[in-house]
């Protein structure tokens, strides 16, 4: 489990792939505790173990799925890569639960600046969208976001100038993909409240009379 604050950067520095599976490069040294082979990272938001490494490198065995729907296999070498280090006990939890397990790519609208602030519209699929609220809590590429507008095809996010320069955000352009992981607890909230439509129970209209939402 991961918080969506983002620990470190390293730099894309090789991708393999073979027919099923691949593997990852990433030009880094983590910070922190030693580093235990097996161990989970967080990269790009994309939950990966930890596999080899030594004092400038580590490297990870992905599956072809995981470099497809994560992107991470589109990456141009030397790019940035967001990392993460996976919580342990007593450590703060800061952002919100981040599974690493990616939900889908978004894609890069706009960027623009709002005072000191960059914001970035993401356009992505309705299976994305609607496990989104706004307010509520989205990761991008592994960062933990509050979601700032919610359209019909596109969410809005703010980034300060600490995320923005301390990320891989720094290098986003119109057109990039970005790896997407709505809020967990939404999800299974949403399954709950599917379930319990189909049974005759809760139901969202059901809420909305009530006034327990809008």
């Amino acid at each position: 489990m991961f918080t969506g604050l983002v620990q470190q950067m390293g730099r894309l520095s090789r991708v393999e792939m073979s027919s099923g599976s691949g593997r990852l490069v990433v030009e880094a040294c983590l910070e922190g505790p030693p580093c235990v082979r097996g161990e989970s990272i967080a990269v790009q938001g994309v939950c990966l173990t930890l596999v080899e490494f030594n004092d400038s490198h580590l490297q990870f065995d992905v599956l072809r799925e995981t470099f497809e729907r994560s992107g991470l296999g589109r990456r141009k070498i030397g790019q940035r890569l967001n990392i993460e280090r996976a919580l342990r006990l007593g450590d703060p939890l800061g952002g919100h639960i981040v599974t690493g397990h990616i939900d889908g790519v978004g894609q890069v609208k706009n960027v623009r600046r709002i005072a000191r602030d960059r914001v970035l519209e993401i356009s992505c699929g309705e299976e994305l969208l609607k496990d989104m609220v706004p307010k509520g809590s989205v990761a991008c590429d592994g960062v933990s976001l509050t979601i700032a507008d919610l359209k019909d095809d596109v969410f809005t996010v703010h980034i300060i100038p600490h995320t923005w320069e301390s990320t891989a955000f720094s290098e986003l352009t119109t057109g990039a993909e970005v790896n997407v992981e709505t809020d967990v607890l939404g999800k299974y909230s949403r399954r709950v409240m599917e379930g319990k439509s189909q049974q005759g129970g809760v139901t969202w209209d059901a809420l909305k009379k009530a006034g327990f939402v809008s």
